[in-house]
């Protein structure tokens, strides 16, 4: 360690005169001149950061200056408060176009030369439809405002100046610059900086399921160079100032640096950031300084509420209010001139006419009269029905039990509330494979090392169990539960509010407190545990060979043919060491909540007795290559311990070698805990322990395992028994990993006694076979990156004092940068060689490849990476840019350990998901960054491939030979088309009768892919995928995922819906027209960007194919209905206009006719847009064929809004002139002669409603036979009280006398059953001549099932003799197979 400080202190030394570069860490005590000249000091950021100092120090002056620009940790999410409710709503609201127009109206009818109605009468739409927003406003905000009074009086500890001491304080109050002090389980409350942990090294767990939903644990690190691990943190010695970025939205990123008052700069990033809403966990207690606070804190800015979209059908729609519009102006102007002609051919009349008004001035008053009359004609007012019944079917799908899943008591999320419809429309599916497809478990399957391959027989039988098991338990009920222990207590369960204690001295509760604790306590369980993943089944010759390594018993001459060389037990050791700590997984137990690596234990085996142990090996046939390696390496023999641990370097390595470098109590310090097994026994033959019984048995049991043929798989059976043995006798190791991949691999490493026990920020300790538990020092990891997709960790080896990088990774790119030593170049390219064949092998398994590599970097390469690895994590400016470099300059020439196959399974019912989206018509791309080969099996096992299907692969090197191979494809394809239409011609089309013809998937790679979505390549690649059944495109990253998905919807002008899990799949998600997140191992990234969240993969059927075909159906349905409605009343008042002098007069009185599209049938429409079902579910999930009837038949097409209006016309021509001639020649007045007029086409409207309703439920008729009863009431009424509510008309007692005779009720009738009958007659014309694909469906169900039965008739005549029970239709139990049928 040591050595580690004093090469970090040479490159700070090195680094001090080179200011320009970046902001950096000078040495301590060593002042950073630049940093202390105000002239010199860079300032690139200037204006685009802030500078944070402590409230309560000695920077008062500045504090105060800067604090007032900076947002309270206060927050409000509400719009309005009491005194700004009216006028912000009122404000809000007037930029609808809807209430814009309402509003033009109530003023246009205050002018009195244009006055059709009362100016109170026309305000009435206007305010109901504010007043009814308003509350629904004020209701929403009002529960915003409990959710903020909640989260601001939450309470913290926020350091006090004038008591010096910690005080609680409410969130609302804490502020820029406050000391804050959480403990374990607290929320964080603003965004923070990391100054103390109570861990002696300085880290802390957080986790931040509330804000991006991964429950895995993240750690975060103490600012460097900060002196205050180990003793309690004063406020009062805080003499430093922060500069940090202004506040931003990223996540991921955090950039700054710390002054200190002697002008040493530290740099800061992400992992010194506590983040608000995440969670303390597995840390007694952190101190942290507040950056941003409130609104700015990047939790607050990321919290971006429901997305908002607009759908197909409201675009569509748009374009028909135009039409309304353009219909209105020309009735208005129809009235006008008429009105205009006829003042000017009146002579004498007999009533009053203002005839001071020429005609054309009378002829344009009378337009804008007619604007206010006809004003219904447009439906502004259906765009509030919309919304209501949008909200309503969101309703009905958020509360579906076939989408909610009970194992994770989930149910979808729709964040989107206004493109419901466009689920119906969908002709394109975008899907990723991994998380999406698959469940994102991963569970280690087979393994190749040193190019040997190690099938893991036994495993796969495992996994097959446990897939058995889980089909079993699929029909119970399930809670939610974690794969682990269900005895596991962590930090959420234990008590951590001690600061008496540390807290790896913290064990578990007394029985009673656990019991108490059990019972209102969900305990934590650490993610990606599951039973399958955690229980790997060894492989036998892999343990056969790892035995070699551990026992000293000396190899028969017959067997030296199988036994192993030093060279592979090389590789085994270090792969197996590369599975254990090339990762970020965090260790843990139920009694203690972290393992840290102990500070100082009594190892069981001193450094020279391993050693002595491994050299005794050298008399052994270890030198020979094993049968499976190429020939032998060339040169003088070495020691075992050279061999195995010092690969890279030349010379042998002697015990004082070994420890050069490294101090052997400190970092390489060998040590064991409680070693119990096999290999443990076999190194104290050394001590004196040869004599005893277990000893002898253990020799007799390895010689009797080199001649039995069944002694390999014994060995597994023991190292398997062992492993169980030691989690039960010991505490259960709980890992918590980033991403199911590591937790497989280090569960792997664990079942072959390589076992990850404790993580330090400076040390691993790790468990190896035979040797025990050794502490390896930890120098840098280097994290995963989509830019690199690899890891990598920089370790001193325990027994060398080598620097040694370990890289897992892509073997797309590890295979690349595996270069071999020069000396044995032929044996390291026949394992690259062998390992390939294996990973192609993986991949057409569909298993996900990973491959290990390591490299051995010398002192001096070492000290000059080092010096730019700390100038990147120093500097402030491009630091991700140079990270990047750096870790790309050190992972050059590494040597190929083995790779890695991992088994994720397809998530269920996901074969049956597919099949029936594509007989719905929609086309299903997968698109992965996984292997060509994985992808293609995949697509295989979920059945987008059939074995039918004629794979087309586009791998290309160049531009050149892309757009050659996309031609020649294209011309493939055209000639195989041409071959399936002469088939079909000429009578073949068995195959395509059935549903299972040829088609033709194509499978692309990342590399051609980027070159096809050039703009040269862009039209031939568009044209070659339309002609493909579906498409698969492999290696694709984010940015050729949203290009893709972006190339499809708008070259094609076709509805897209995206689906996938992980951040990858963000910007496809947003690009499609529906974004589809799903809630799986990956966090909630996806969820959070997308329109609708589902759980599974398979719910995309119901919400598909019933949800969207029902929304969509209802939508349309409602929106035409909603139009006829309006269409045919506003009609019946420009009818009378002919008959009135075109004066705007109108036959019934102002409130009738305000109300009747108001109150009387408003809510008939609503109930018909959100009930309505033209199909069953069931009928839709067995038929998926019918969503593509759905779109094909367009229910909402331009045609249908003509033929809607040409029928409205219809209906109020009949509804006007109906009663026109039955009361011809008498003598009723205007408002008697509009009571049938108005009573006739309520009926009309409600009736047309039922006929056009495809269910009718008790609710349906209760809101027909409501508003019907509603109208009659108020007429009534109205005629019976009302004097002067109407004037200059004075509508008593002509309701009440009209409803008392027998021709009102006739005409009513008669016009009813005229206006209707068409509509009538042309929907049982149009049934019967073309019936609905739900009828022909079933129709083909009942002539099935008859060819059904008389084949099983045939069936029991045939076999009648032979005593046999009949089977028949009616006897399902005993219905013979398909193939056993006789036809």
């Amino acid at each position: 360690m040591e050595r580690l400080h004093w090469v970090q202190h040479r490159c700070r030394q090195l680094l001090a005169g080179d200011s320009g570069r970046g902001w950096y860490s000078a040495p301590d005590g060593l002042p950073n001149k630049s940093s202390l000249d105000p002239h010199s000091s860079p300032h690139r950021c200037s204006g685009k950061r802030r500078t944070v100092f402590a409230r309560h120090g000695p920077h008062q002056k500045e504090y105060q200056a800067i604090s007032k620009d900076y947002k309270v940790n206060a927050i409000r999410t509400t719009k309005y408060s009491l005194l700004t409710f009216i006028p912000m709503n009122l404000f809000q609201q007037f930029h609808r176009a809807a209430n814009l127009y309402f509003l033009f109206l109530a003023l246009l009818n205050w002018v009195p030369v244009v006055e059709a109605f009362q100016k109170e009468i026309t305000m009435i739409p206007l305010l109901v439809v504010l007043t009814v927003i308003a509350i629904k406003d004020a209701l929403e905000d009002y529960r915003r405002y409990l959710f903020d009074k909640k989260v601001n009086n939450n309470v913290v500890r926020v350091y006090c100046g004038k008591q010096k001491a910690y005080i609680e304080q409410c969130w609302k109050d804490v502020r820029v610059g406050d000391f804050v002090r959480l403990s374990c389980n607290e929320i964080i409350p603003a965004d923070m900086l990391l100054l103390y942990s109570s861990d002696p090294r300085g880290v802390c767990y957080i986790e931040t399921a509330n804000l991006d939903g991964e429950t895995n644990l993240k750690q975060r690190q103490v600012v460097s160079d900060l002196p205050l691990q180990g003793v309690e943190f004063t406020p009062e010695s805080f003499h430093s100032h922060i500069e940090c970025e202004n506040p931003n939205n990223d996540l991921s990123r955090f950039r700054g640096y710390m002054e200190h008052s002697n002008g040493v700069r530290v740099g800061l990033h992400n992992s010194n950031l506590l983040l608000r809403s995440c969670t303390i966990r597995n840390t007694e207690t952190v101190v942290g300084i507040v950056v941003y606070a409130g609104h700015e804190t990047k939790a607050m800015m990321n919290n971006s509420g429901p997305r908002y979209k607009r759908s197909q059908l409201e675009k569509g729609l748009n374009t028909d209010v135009l039409w309304c519009v353009l219909l209105l102006i020309v009735m208005c102007l129809t009235a006008a001139i008429g009105h205009g002609l006829w003042m000017k051919q009146f002579k004498d009349p007999v009533f009053l006419v203002d005839g001071d008004t020429s005609p054309a001035l009378a002829g344009f008053y009378v337009f804008w009269t007619m604007i206010i009359v006809l004003q219904v004609l447009i439906p502004i007012s259906l765009y509030v029905s919309i919304e209501i019944v949008k909200l309503g079917q969101i309703y009905f799908i958020h509360n579906d039990l076939a989408l909610y899943n009970e194992q994770l008591d989930c149910r979808i999320q729709c964040r989107a509330l206004n493109i419901t419809e466009d689920l119906g429309q969908i002709q394109y599916l975008f899907s990723d494979k991994t998380g999406t497809l698959t469940e994102n478990k991963m569970v280690f399957r087979r393994c190749s090392i040193y190019g040997v391959e190690y099938p893991h027989e036994e495993n796969a039988r495992r996994l097959e169990v446990y897939e058995a098991e889980k089909n079993e338990a699929a029909g119970r009920s399930m809670t939610l539960k974690s794969g682990c222990s269900g005895k596991s207590l962590s930090c959420r369960s234990l008590s951590c509010n001690r600061s008496s204690v540390s807290l790896h001295t913290l064990t578990a509760e007394s029985e009673e407190e656990e019991d108490q604790l059990s019972n209102h306590i969900q305990p934590r369980t650490s993610a990606f545990c599951s039973r399958m993943a955690k229980e790997v089944v060894p492989d036998p010759e892999l343990v056969r060979k790892l035995n070699w390594l551990c026992s000293p018993v000396m190899p028969h001459s017959g067997v030296s043919s199988v036994t192993p060389s030093s060279l592979e037990l090389t590789y085994i050791t270090d792969f197996f060491l590369a599975l254990a700590i090339c990762n970020s997984v965090v260790v843990s137990s139920p009694s203690q909540p972290r393992h840290v690596v102990p500070e100082a234990r009594t190892p069981l085996k001193s450094l020279e007795e391993i050693k002595l142990m491994f050299q005794r090996f050298s008399f052994s046939p270890f030198s020979a290559l094993s049968t499976l390696s190429p020939p032998q390496i060339r040169g003088s023999p070495r020691s075992f311990t050279s061999r195995l641990f010092a690969r890279g370097k030349t010379g042998s390595a002697s015990p004082n070698s070994t420890t050069e470098g490294s101090d052997p109590g400190k970092d390489s310090n060998l040590e064991t805990s409680n070693p119990r097994h096999k290999l443990d026994l076999s190194a104290r033959v050394e001590e004196g322990a040869a004599g005893k019984v277990e000893d002898r048995e253990m020799e007799d049991d390895l010689k009797s395992k080199q001649t039995n043929s069944d002694g390999a798989w014994q060995d597994a059976e023991d190292m398997n028994r062992e492993v169980d043995t030691e989690s039960n006798t010991d505490d259960e190791l709980l890992y918590e990993a980033e991403s199911p991949d590591e937790a497989a691999l280090v569960h792997a490493a664990r079942a072959y006694r390589c076992t990850l026990r404790g993580r330090s920020a400076e040390s691993l300790l790790v468990d190896l076979p035979g040797i025990g538990s050794l502490a390896v020092q930890l120098l840098h990891i280097l994290p995963f990156d989509s830019n690199r997709k690899r890891m990598s960790v920089v370790v001193r080896h325990p027994l060398t004092g080598e620097v040694v990088v370990y890289t897992k990774g892509a073997d797309s790119v590890i295979m690349d940068l595996a270069e071999g030593a020069e000396q044995a170049q032929d044996i390291y390219s026949h394992i690259r060689e062998q390992t390939q064949k294996h990973l192609n092998s993986y991949a057409r398994e569909g298993l996900r490849t990973l491959c290990i590599a390591k490299k051995v970097v010398e002192e001096e390469e070492y000290e000059v990476w080092l010096k730019r690895q700390l100038l990147a994590e120093s500097s402030i400016e491009n630091r991700e840019e140079l990270l990047l470099e750096s870790a790309q300059r050190l992972e050059t020439n590494l040597t190929l350990l083995g790779s890695t196959g991992i088994v994720d399974r397809l998530q269920e019912e996901v074969p049956e998901t597919i099949e029936a989206l594509q007989r719905a018509n929609i086309k299903v791309w997968v698109l992965t960054g996984d292997k060509q080969e994985t992808a293609i099996n995949i697509a295989y096992a979920c059945k987008l491939l059939r074995p039918s299907d004629r794979l087309l692969t586009a791998n290309c090197g160049s531009k050149d030979a892309c757009a050659a191979l996309l031609e020649d494809l294209k011309l493939e394809v055209q000639h195989g088309e041409d071959g399936v239409t002469e088939q079909t011609a000429a009578g073949n089309h068995g195959e395509l009768s059935s549903g299972c013809a040829a088609g033709f998937i194509l499978v692309i790679d990342g590399r051609t892919l980027d070159w096809a979505l050039q703009e040269e390549l862009k039209r031939d690649f568009l044209e070659l995928s339309c002609s493909c059944r579906a498409v698969i495109c492999c290696r694709s990253t984010p940015l050729q995922k949203s290009q893709v998905v972006q190339l499809i919807r708008d070259q094609l002008n076709v509805m897209t819906l995206a689906v996938g899990d992980g951040a990858n799949d963000v910007s496809m998600i947003q690009v499609a027209d529906v974004g589809i997140g799903i809630s799986g191992q990956e966090g909630m990234q996806a969820v959070m960007s997308s329109d609708f969240a589902i759980s599974r993969f398979k719910h995309l059927s119901k919400l598909l194919l019933v949800h969207g075909h029902w929304c969509y159906s209802r939508l349309a349905n409602m929106i035409l209905y909603f139009i006829y409605k309006n269409v045919m009343y506003v009609n019946l008042l420009f009818w009378y206009q002919f008959f009135c002098g075109f004066s705007g007069s109108v036959m019934t009185n102002s409130w009738v006719l305000i109300f009747f599209n108001l109150l009387f049938t408003s809510v008939p429409p609503l109930i018909y847009g959100v009930l309505d079902r033209d199909t069953p579910a069931d009928t839709l999930m067995q038929l998926p064929e019918l969503y593509q009837a759905a779109q094909t038949s367009k229910v909402y097409a331009p045609y249908m809004f003509w033929i809607t209006v040409l029928d409205a016309f219809y209906q109020s021509l009949v509804c006007f002139f109906v009663p026109y001639f039955a009361y011809a020649g008498s003598d009723v007045g205007e408002l008697s002669f509009g009571s049938p007029i108005n009573a006739s086409a309520l009926l009309i409207i409600l009736l047309h409603q039922v006929i056009e309703s495809h269910t009718l439920t008790w609710i349906h008729v209760l809101v027909l036979v409501l508003s019907g009863g509603f109208y009659f009431g108020f007429v009534l009424l109205f005629s019976v009280c009302c004097v002067t509510c109407s004037p200059p008309t004075n509508p008593v007692g002509v309701e009440t006398l009209q409803m008392s005779q027998p021709l009102f009720y006739i005409v009513c009738a008669l016009t009813t059953v005229t206006a209707l009958l068409p509509r009538l007659l042309f929907r049982a014309l149009h049934s019967s001549l073309y019936p609905p694909a739900v009828k022909k469906a079933a129709q083909l169900d009942k002539v099935d099932s008859e060819k059904y039965c008389r084949r099983m008739q045939r069936w029991n005549l045939n076999h009648s003799r032979a005593n046999r029970l009949p089977v028949c239709a009616d006897n399902p139990g005993l219905e013979p197979s398909t193939g056993s049928v006789v036809s």
